[in-house]
């Protein structure tokens, strides 16, 4: 099942999409008479109900009357509007190591992006006045299904609700800077200004659930800017798998139904291959099979 947030009359509701078009979930759940399924206002507040179960009856009453509409007309917005926790990995792909003439990490390193981060489908990546090196990262994303601490790794993915797209946009010039008294050397690089500016994080265009992806550990991953490929990979050259990341992260850490999990990029990012960054007017879209393709134009900030 794809479950997206789409807009309607100025109202954000919660569709099914299905054949090319996205079906109202509450027009769905009417027709099938399902009364048992909760609050299902958003995404989010499905997960927390753990509703998902409940609603694929609804997907299998969906007929050619259920108010819908095509994809292409829709606009989406994150599968996820609010999330307690957006988590990050970082190196987790042996090529982008390579191509930074890194050492391969001896453990998961995670950080941490901010609710203003979060864009959806369509939504300009703003290049800030403060940056000139804004940069694209592709990536497979996991979206928690159920609360869970120190979760083991033979039961990871019984906590997994689905996967969708992400981009992590980074600010390199901001990221790596020396310009404060060299306090980017001394303390290391600088992960909230160079992670965590406005739009760095577009996710989309839909949440699909875990029984629809075989193996998320093998699926084709690539990005491109304005039709040019910059990335093209595949899920299987994780360092670390999904199962173990869920372990690690939770360990001491309470996940929640709809924390965002953003499992890393392969090589190809523009600050280690010399690639232009992003200017006003690109389009940048990530695509992986199975899922879908994320897009999002490139628009500089305004004065």
């Amino acid at each position: 099942m794809k479950l997206a947030h789409y807009v309607k009359e100025g109202t954000v509701r919660v569709g099914i999409v299905e054949g090319g078009r996205v079906f109202d979930l509450a027009k769905a759940i009417e027709e099938s008479r399902l009364s048992t399924v909760g609050e299902i206002a958003t995404i989010d507040q499905m997960l927390a109900n753990h509703a998902l179960d409940v609603l694929q009856k609804a997907e299998r009453k969906i007929t050619a009357s259920t108010l819908n509409i095509p994809v292409e007309s829709a606009i989406f917005r994150t599968p996820i509007l609010n999330p307690e926790k957006i988590l990050l990995v970082a190196r987790n792909y042996l090529s982008h190591n390579l191509e930074q003439n890194a050492k391969p990490p001896s453990e998961p390193y995670f950080f941490m992006k901010t609710r203003n981060a979060l864009i959806g489908p369509g939504e300009p990546i703003l290049i800030p006045k403060i940056s000139s090196k804004v940069d694209w990262e592709g990536e497979l994303a996991v979206i928690m299904g159920k609360t869970g601490r120190n979760i083991p790794r033979k039961d990871a993915m019984h906590y997994v609700a689905g996967y969708t797209v992400s981009i992590d946009i980074s600010f390199r010039d901001l990221q790596f800077s020396t310009r404060s008294d060299n306090a980017a050397v001394i303390l290391g690089s600088n992960w909230v200004k160079g992670k965590n500016l406005d739009s760095s994080f577009p996710l989309g265009p839909w949440l699909v659930t875990k029984d629809e992806i075989h193996d998320p550990q093998n699926l084709e991953l690539s990005l491109t800017v304005n039709g040019k490929t910059k990335q093209n990979s595949n899920t299987r050259e994780m360092i670390f798998k999904i199962d173990s990341l869920i372990e690690y992260v939770s360990a001491g850490m309470t996940l929640k139904p709809g924390d965002i999990i953003s499992t890393g990029t392969p090589e190809g990012v523009a600050v280690f291959t010399g690639e232009p960054f992003l200017k006003d007017g690109d389009l940048v879209e990530a695509t992986i099979n199975g899922i879908g393709t994320l897009r999002n134009p490139v628009r500089s900030e305004s004065d």
